[in-house]
């Protein structure tokens, strides 16, 4: 792009409101701070500022996550382990913004299921959430964690057999037919 003015402007203003609540919710789970997740979400813009846009405009969701989560990390290694943040005020950090998320995260069985997913090994956590509450792909998720697109896939499926033995649920048959199970 080779418009330097209002353009990129508006593209980094655009990209600021769609994603600045989203990386804040996801850097403070990894930096376990809110305030340092707010420096790294800024550090993360700032870094796009300095972006060609054309560069990143096809996969902009995984370059930000991914700066986002190398950020964090670093800051995290920086300042030592942190407590974890409290679930519901990692939730209350985008109140302005719709989020259908949002809305479920109040019911009993979504904490329920939020604390679940807290016990979950970190790796499969860290891919749930950015496939459910942040809805990227498979090939985003890949470039933002530095896995493979089917290594993503099969941290995903753990996950949700894991929930779901958790959550007491049983695997359903694929096809059933006149009583019968076929897998």
């Amino acid at each position: 792009m080779t418009d330097t003015g209002s353009g990129r402007l508006e593209w980094i203003r655009a990209a600021m409101d769609a994603y600045q609540g989203r990386l804040v919710r996801y850097a403070a789970r990894i930096t376990g701070d809110l305030d340092s997740a707010r420096d790294v979400v800024q550090d993360t813009f700032l870094r796009l500022c300095r972006e060609d846009p054309d560069k990143t405009r096809d996969h902009l969701a995984a370059w930000l996550f991914r700066v986002c989560r190398n950020r964090a990390i670093d800051v995290r290694r920086k300042e030592g382990p942190l407590m974890p943040l409290d679930e519901e005020i990692v939730t209350r950090l985008e109140p302005t913004v719709p989020d259908a998320s949002a809305e479920l995260d109040a019911g009993e069985g979504t904490r329920r299921m939020l604390a679940l997913l807290a016990q979950l090994p970190a790796s499969q956590e860290e891919v749930l959430r950015l496939r459910f509450q942040e809805n990227l792909s498979y090939k985003e998720i890949g470039a933002v964690t530095g896995r493979s697109v089917s290594h993503v896939g099969v941290l995903i499926h753990e996950g949700l057999k894991a929930l779901r033995l958790k959550l007491g649920v049983a695997e359903s048959p694929r096809v059933m037919e006149g009583g019968r199970s076929h897998a």
